[in-house]
């Protein structure tokens, strides 16, 4: 059985809306967005870039893969981000995208997220990453199927925007399996379901 493991940046508040740019996620007329930008360091790229050189497979929502598309695929610049992006086989959880043809190596899921997950998580392969995608995110932790979390804890708080966990999130205890601060205050925390 593969694992799934989550990679989110969020605020000491917990917000996880928009970290990258102003115009990422506005929903509900969040206009913070772009909040993580000016916290990289060394320390925070050679985290990041840990296990970038074994593509592995990756499961998005809808919007963060459009935005993922627009952002990545087209880029040819080296880098170990991008060549590890879209080397990976990328997994698109909707209902509505009618196909996943505009970034290489996407697969769409249609059907609910939940069982459509479930299903991929069962089969053998390569482990499963998701980065963003909060809404599949909270859906796929109520369900018992997120195994690791890597929250990069950024030193702010905005008092507004969208949070990890909206409302209750089912008891679930993790371990703390190891930590890193970067020099710019970034606390990168990497948590294992028990």
């Amino acid at each position: 059985m593969r694992s799934i493991s989550v990679i989110l940046s969020t605020t000491l508040d917990g917000v996880v809306q928009g970290p990258g740019r102003g115009d990422e996620d506005t929903q509900d007329g969040f206009d913070l967005g772009g909040w993580g930008n000016g916290y990289g360091d060394d320390v925070l790229a050679r985290e990041m870039g840990k296990g970038m050189d074994r593509p592995g497979d990756m499961v998005f929502g809808r919007r963060t893969w459009e935005d993922f598309a627009t952002a990545w695929g087209p880029r040819t610049d080296g880098n170990v981000f991008t060549s590890h992006l879209n080397a990976a086989t990328k997994y698109v959880v909707s209902t509505t995208l009618d196909n996943a043809g505009a970034w290489q190596n996407s697969v769409l899921l249609r059907g609910s997220a939940v069982e459509t997950v479930a299903e991929l998580k069962a089969l053998p392969g390569k482990d499963l990453a998701i980065i963003g995608s909060v809404s599949l995110v909270r859906s796929l932790h109520a369900a018992g199927l997120v195994d690791t979390y890597t929250l990069l804890i950024h030193p702010l708080t905005l008092g507004k925007g969208a949070r990890l966990f909206e409302g209750p999130a089912p008891l679930t205890k993790f371990t703390l399996t190891g930590s890193v601060a970067t020099t710019t205050g970034v606390l990168i925390a990497h948590y294992e379901r028990r």
